[in-house]
């Protein structure tokens, strides 16, 4: 086998090349003391910053022209700390629909109720005490039962429960807090995954009632998203990522042009619906889908923070 010629290779001017990195969009050191827009304006405008870049200026876009925002998430983001933060983006309308999994209901209400929230599930499992909590079943499947009756969905049927009750730490409640600014929020629930479908004080027409309810409300949300709206998934695996793709199956075959428009997932891990079912199939037809991975206490409030400066 004879040695190939090195010395025939065809090389070209380096100048010539097309690079994909270029000094100007380098991080820049901040000074000590220094304002968050300078820190967020230091940011190298490369991969996961220059992402998140886009999402802040595809946020602050919709809101004004007001287009939709629907965040989507479950329980962890709450647990996490973050609902001031939310809580927060709804008062002001940039954030102007939330949809929730059965599990984010269920720390929604205790911090309202309690101010505290999560369980240990490892230690509970070994003596049966898991998901027992008198108060948190007994007040929620209540609430359900009780939003039925009225023809509500889930979300609004808790929070309006959590404000009737006046529970002391209701400011904390992202429920609560949509109904006060007449914001849509919705529930989606997987029966039995939930501690309190677990007693008695359960009853499945209800929850089914009022989650179909708030599936329905959801269609309505992702129906005006086209044209600039902007969708985030925060955390949420398989139910919201599911929920959202049939959303947009029914509001195109009624006629909504739910095209062009931004869809944004933040998770520790890469998941395989939020891919395709948020972020990819759903903008086939115009938009963008990105994600982001990393930890929500982080994430979203840099999310949030960014937000605020752009507005």
């Amino acid at each position: 086998m004879p040695t190939p010629d090195l010395a025939k290779l065809k090389t070209y001017p380096v100048a010539s090349r097309k690079s994909k990195v270029s000094f100007d969009s380098f991080a820049r050191p901040c000074r000590k003391g220094g304002t968050f827009r300078e820190f967020y304006e230091s940011l190298p405008n490369i991969l996961a910053a220059k992402d998140l870049r886009y999402i802040v200026e595809a946020i602050a876009a919709a809101h004004k022209q007001k287009k939709p925002v629907l965040f989507m998430f479950g329980a962890h983001v709450i647990k996490v700390g973050l609902s001031p933060l939310l809580t927060d983006l709804i008062k002001r309308k940039i954030v102007t629909g939330i949809a929730l999994n059965g599990a984010g209901v269920i720390h929604d209400f205790e911090l309202a109720f309690m101010g505290s929230t999560s369980e240990d599930v490892a230690s509970a499992l070994a003596d049966g005490s898991f998901g027992m909590a008198e108060e948190t079943h007994a007040t929620l499947n209540a609430a359900i039962r009780d939003g039925a009756k009225k023809g509500w969905g889930l979300g609004r049927s808790v929070g309006h429960m959590i404000i009737k009750k006046k529970l002391p730490y209701r400011r904390l409640s992202l429920l609560a807090t949509c109904v006060e600014m007449d914001v849509p929020a919705t529930v989606h629930v997987a029966i039995g995954t939930d501690i309190i479908h677990q007693q008695s004080s359960a009853d499945g027409a209800a929850i089914g009632q009022t989650s179909l309810h708030d599936f329905r409300t959801l269609i309505g949300v992702v129906s005006q998203l086209g044209q600039g709206g902007v969708v985030g998934n925060l955390g949420s695996a398989v139910i919201l990522p599911e929920v959202f793709l049939k959303a947009v199956s029914i509001a195109r075959n009624l006629g909504s042009s739910v095209k062009d428009f931004t869809a944004f997932d933040f998770d520790m891990i890469r998941h395989y619906r939020p891919h395709e079912n948020v972020l990819k199939r759903p903008t086939l037809l115009g938009g963008r889908g990105i994600h982001i991975t990393g930890h929500h206490e982080i994430l979203i409030p840099l999310l949030i923070r960014a937000v605020a400066e752009q507005l």
